[in-house]
């Protein structure tokens, strides 16, 4: 735990917990004890072309697609906040990072902060191995508990900016789990299930 706990430290030295990304809104932000607690999630899709090329791009530079789609995710972060170059979200993590929580059932997710320093002259290659290196060390150091990491901070803003993955087959008629078959069924005809 104290390799984590200096790593984390070393994370977050100098980020202020309190001061949130500089995005434009369309409103007046509220405070704490005014918030609603809705929240907006924004997925889209991508073209087959388009992934065929994030994922040629990802191959080529030996990065995962999540670590391809948060540089491209904070990327686009750094030009909506007009150059903000100490960027820090949240994203989740599986939080399997012994070998033997690989193949376990359970719940095992972990909420943790990704603080990026961008150079604003560097390529967006130089991006993505800075972003490749820093997802590399928080596996390393995601055991460490996220209250254990914001300290006495109760709500740190980088927890109002969450970045997630998620691939999906859309043309997947079915799903064979060994014991159990997962078929997509239609809510068009209501069915009694029992």
């Amino acid at each position: 735990m104290t390799s984590a706990r200096h790593f984390w430290r070393a994370q977050l030295e100098g980020y202020k917990m309190e001061r949130g990304l500089a995005l434009p809104f369309d409103r007046h932000r509220l405070s704490d004890s005014e918030r609603s607690g809705r929240a907006l999630i924004v997925d889209f899709e991508l073209s087959e072309h388009l992934t065929q090329s994030f994922l040629d791009y990802a191959s080529s530079h030996n990065v995962t697609s999540f670590q391809l789609g948060l540089a491209a995710f904070f990327t686009f972060l750094f030009k909506l906040s007009n150059g903000q170059q100490d960027l820090c979200i949240a994203s989740v993590n599986a939080n399997r990072y012994r070998s033997e929580l690989r193949d376990m059932i359970g719940m095992f997710v972990a909420t943790l902060p990704y603080r990026i320093q961008l150079d604003p002259h560097a390529t967006f290659e130089q991006l993505v191995q800075q972003v490749r290196d820093l997802c590399l060390s928080i596996i390393e150091h995601s055991h460490y508990p996220l209250q254990h990491i914001i300290g006495n901070h109760h709500s740190p803003a980088f927890l109002e900016i969450m970045f997630d993955f998620i691939t999906v087959e859309s043309d997947v008629e079915r799903v064979d789990l060994g014991d159990a078959l997962l078929e997509p069924v239609s809510l068009q005809n209501p069915i009694d299930v029992a």
